[in-house]
C-alpha cells in the first residue's frame, strides 16, 4: 500500500512553514515548531549509561530543527523492566548524569527533550540481565496468548507505579522538559489495556475502564511527582510488537473508555502510534488514531507513522529496509484540519537530522533516504 497523493499546493514551502513552523504549547512548555522526533530504540548505552555519543546524536537532531525530541525508550528502576541489553536506564547516578548531559546538549542546540519511560512487561525474556528475573505482566500471558512470566501482585503494581513516578521526578530534576510514558506496542502499560494480555478479575481487569486503571494510576503518580507545568505525554497504539492486527478498541466508544481516565489523571497530550498515518482508524470517518484521540479526550495529539517515507512501516520481518523519500502534502492537509497538533518523525529523522529544516523550507526532495543499517551505525 502506497501513501495517497494529494494536490500540490501552489507554494509548498510556505504551506509547510505555516503549518509545521507554528509554535505549540504543552503544559508550561512552548515548542518552536510542530515537528517531534519519535522514540527509536538504539543500543549504544553500555551498562545502561548514555555517553557523549548519545548526547551528540540527539543534539544533532535538535540542530536540524526538531522542535521536540522524545528519546529512545529508557528503563525505569525495576529489574523486570529491561528486555534488551545496552538500552539506557533512567535510574541510578551514572545513567542520570549521562542523561543530564544529553539534555544540556539538546538545549544548547535550541531543542526541547523528553525521556520515554519504559517497562517492557511480557516482552522480556529470561536471557536478559539480570538473569533469573522473570517477565511480569497483568496475567502471566505473553503477546501470543501463551503463558509467559508471572502475574503481578498488588504490591508489584504499587512498586511499578512508584518507579515511574520516581523516574519522572528525576527527569525534571536533571533538566528535561517533560516525560513520555510508553503505553503502546504491548509493553507493560499496554498489556494492562489490552484484553489479550489482561484477564484479571480484580479492579485492574474486566471492562475497558478497569483495564485503564493501572495506566491512570501511573499518570496520576507522575503528575503528582512533577510540577504542574511539566508536560506528561502518553504513547498509545492499537498494534503490538509482532502482532500488528491487535486492537485495544474496536470503536470510538471503547477508545474513549480507555483514554478518558488517563486524560482525567493528568495527561497533557497523547502520542498515537500507527504504522501509516494516512489510514482511518474506524469505519465512517477519515480520522486516524491521533485524530480520534484528540476528538474523544479534548487533549492535544501527536501523529506518527511512515512520515516522509514512500513505503509504510511493515514490521519485522517484513520491515522495509530502504524506503525512499516522499512529500508530506497529505499530512499537511490533515494538520490544517486540526486532526492532530504535532507530527512525530522516526526513521526519516534517523536518516537525516536536517529533515525538519528541509520540511520547513520545502526541500524534502533533498532529504537523505533511510537505511535500516543506520540504526547500527549512528552514534
Amino acid at each position: 500500500m502506497q501513501i495517497p497523493s494529494s494536490p500540490t499546493h501552489a507554494d509548498p514551502r510556505s504551506h509547510a512553514a505555516h503549518l509545521l513552523g507554528r509554535p505549540f504549547t504543552l503544559g508550561g512548555l512552548t515548542l518552536r515548531n510542530r515537528i517531534a522526533m519519535a522514540a527509536v530504540t538504539r543500543r549504544f548505552s553500555p551498562d545502561g549509561v548514555p555517553g557523549e555519543n548519545v548526547a551528540a546524536y540527539y543534539a544533532r537532531r535538535a540542530e536540524g530543527g526538531a522542535g521536540l525530541i522524545v528519546t529512545e525508550g529508557t528503563y525505569i528502576g525495576r529489574d523486570a523492566a529491561a528486555a534488551y541489553d545496552r538500552v539506557p536506564h533512567f535510574h541510578g547516578a551514572r545513567a542520570l548524569a549521562g542523561w543530564a548531559r544529553v539534555a544540556e546538549r539538546v538545549h544548547a542546540a535550541g531543542g526541547r527533550i523528553m525521556p520515554q519511560l519504559w517497562h517492557t512487561g511480557v516482552v522480556r525474556t529470561d536471557a536478559v540481565p539480570p538473569l533469573g528475573v522473570p517477565a511480569e505482566g497483568p496475567s502471566g500471558i505473553g503477546l501470543d496468548g501463551r503463558p509467559h512470566g508471572r502475574t503481578m501482585t498488588l504490591d508489584d503494581i504499587d512498586a511499578v507505579v512508584e518507579a515511574f513516578a520516581e523516574a519522572a521526578a528525576a527527569a525534571e530534576r536533571i533538566g528535561f522538559d517533560g516525560v513520555e510514558l510508553h503505553g503502546a506496542h504491548g509493553y507493560l502499560i499496554d498489556a494492562f489495556l489490552w484484553h489479550g494480555t489482561n484477564t484479571r478479575t480484580d479492579s485492574y481487569g474486566g471492562g475497558h475502564a478497569s483495564r485503564a486503571r493501572f495506566a491512570a494510576e501511573i499518570v496520576a503518580a507522575v503528575r503528582a511527582a512533577v510540577s504542574p507545568g511539566f508536560p506528561v505525554l502518553f504513547r498509545l497504539s492499537q498494534w503490538k510488537t509482532d502482532h500488528y492486527d491487535a486492537r485495544v478498541a474496536e470503536d470510538p466508544g471503547e477508545l474513549e473508555q480507555l483514554l478518558a481516565p488517563l486524560a482525567a489523571a493528568g495527561v497533557d497530550a497523547f502520542h498515537a502510534s500507527t504504522r501509516r498515518y494516512w489510514l482511518p482508524e474506524f469505519d465512517g470517518s477519515d480520522l486516524n488514531l491521533a485524530g480520534w484521540t484528540k476528538k474523544l479526550t479534548g487533549r492535544p495529539s501527536i501523529t506518527v507513522g511512515s512520515v516522509g517515507l514512500d513505503q509504510q512501516f511493515a514490521g519485522a520481518p517484513g520491515r522495509t529496509q530502504r524506503p525512499g523519500v516522499t512529500g508530506i502534502d497529505p499530512l499537511l492537509d490533515r494538520l490544517e484540519r486540526d486532526e492532530f497538533d504535532v507530527v512525530a518523525v522516526a526513521r526519516a529523522l534517523v536518516a537525516d537530522p536536517d529533515w525538519p529544516a528541509k520540511a520547513l523550507t520545502g526541500r524534502l526532495h533533498e532529504a537523505l533516504p533511510y537505511d535500516a543499517s543506520l540504526l547500527d551505525a549512528l552514534v
